[in-house]
């Protein structure tokens, strides 16, 4: 499972922009808004099966630009809709011919200037939460799984932005908040009344941001201006390690913008083998796939798939990239690729000799790949670390990740 941080497409702060859908943490349902002519409606997409499909879900009338959708574990999917000025949530799920409802209840405008989102999908599938991010103080709304209807689960004083789920039981979750001018990622932890602690900490006066997150190796991907002030780069960094954050040259595109969207789970103690998929845009909008390892000095360039749902896609623990695409002649498929070099099985176990990069070329000329050297100069990162739940106030973030102490390297 990887979990990313997804913002709207009206505000990158973050460098996430809004997913064309939206999967399950398990990888098992995804869910859309899709077009029919110039009408929106929900689609779920069921992906654990031997082939992928689509289930329409439409409503008595299209749906609005600014609905959200997400996927849950049971394959009912959740809708997020703007209603006589209220934010109103509902469950959708397929009865034979037509659509069926169940209304969640509703969350009152907040005031001028605050928007509210739902947040990536819960680890355990079960629960989606909200974020209702203002400029002065942002809280955290529990919109299904509850016990009846929305309930406000924190406040966090600061203003917020992303959104990245640090565990596997939804409790960690962790934000981009600003103060004083500057943002710094923090955790709220939800089983304790949403307190509120420092995560990433680079230097006093860079903007420190959490992108995504892998519970099982703890792998983070961030982006900061640390290295270089005024210019906002990627790194990564391991949750309760004390190593310093890393910046590595090769992510350090000319001209590109390079968003990660997609970690390698069940890589328990080896985070920098965690294979990474990236989104890699040009300033004319012309995008492909990166594929990284944190161990490795370069990006593998590859072409998107065709149709590809931009920003989408999970990573299988055997290192199989799956990417949802939707062209006239297949509406709903999954493209997979691997690391170059690396052989894919399909799921009889079988060899399959063909590779990411077989029979496809870069999008851009071999001049323009990007291979150069990890750079030597490494950046500090605080932490706050835990030693066991014994010995500290509040619960380890990621499974048994140290998170108590102050450790500076």
């Amino acid at each position: 499972m990887t979990v990313c941080a997804i913002e709207p497409a009206a505000a990158h702060e973050n460098g996430a922009g809004r997913a064309g859908c939206t999967i399950t943490a398990d990888g098992c349902y995804a869910a859309r808004l899709a077009l029919a002519g110039d009408s929106l409606f929900p689609e779920r997409w069921t992906l654990d099966g031997p082939e992928p499909y689509a289930v329409p879900l439409p409503g008595n009338q299209p749906e609005e630009p600014g609905t959200e959708v997400q996927p849950l574990a049971d394959g009912r999917v959740l809708i997020h809709r703007l209603v006589d000025g209220r934010h109103a949530f509902s469950l959708l799920y397929p009865t034979g011919p037509g659509t069926g409802e169940l209304p969640l209840g509703t969350v009152d405008r907040p005031e001028e200037g605050t928007r509210l989102r739902l947040l990536p999908p819960a680890p355990d599938g079960r629960r989606a939460y909200a974020l209702a991010a203002g400029r002065h103080s942002a809280a955290v709304w529990l919109v299904a799984g509850g016990g009846s209807g929305p309930e406000r689960v924190a406040e966090v004083p600061g203003g917020c932005s992303g959104g990245v789920w640090l565990d596997r039981e939804g409790r960690m979750l962790a934000l981009d908040r600003e103060s004083g001018g500057r943002t710094k990622s923090v955790v709220v932890d939800l089983g304790r009344g949403g307190e509120v602690s420092p995560l990433l900490q680079i230097a006093p006066g860079s903007d420190d941001r959490v992108l995504v997150a892998d519970p099982d190796s703890g792998l983070l991907l961030i982006r900061s201006d640390a290295p270089s002030p005024g210019e906002a780069r990627l790194g990564w960094g391991v949750l309760g390690s004390t190593l310093p954050v890393r910046f590595p040259e090769c992510l350090r595109l000319p001209d590109r913008r390079v968003t990660p969207f997609a970690v390698q789970p069940g890589q328990m103690l080896t985070p920098e083998g965690c294979a990474v998929a990236l989104h890699v845009e040009r300033v004319d909008g012309a995008g492909w796939i990166g594929l990284w390892r944190p161990a490795e000095r370069r990006v593998h360039h590859v072409p998107a798939p065709a149709g590809w749902l931009g920003g989408t896609g999970l990573w299988t623990a055997d290192g199989v990239l799956r990417l949802p695409y939707s062209v006239g002649a297949v509406p709903c498929g999954v493209a997979t690729l691997t690391m170059p070099g690396e052989e894919r099985r399909p799921e009889d176990g079988s060899p399959d000799d063909a590779t990411a990069e077989e029979g496809a070329e870069s999008p851009f000329p071999r001049g323009e790949r990007y291979s150069t050297q990890l750079p030597t100069g490494k950046t500090e990162m605080t932490v706050h670390h835990l030693d066991s739940l014994a010995d500290v106030p509040r619960p380890v973030p990621l499974q048994q990740a140290p998170l108590g102490r102050l450790v500076t390297n």
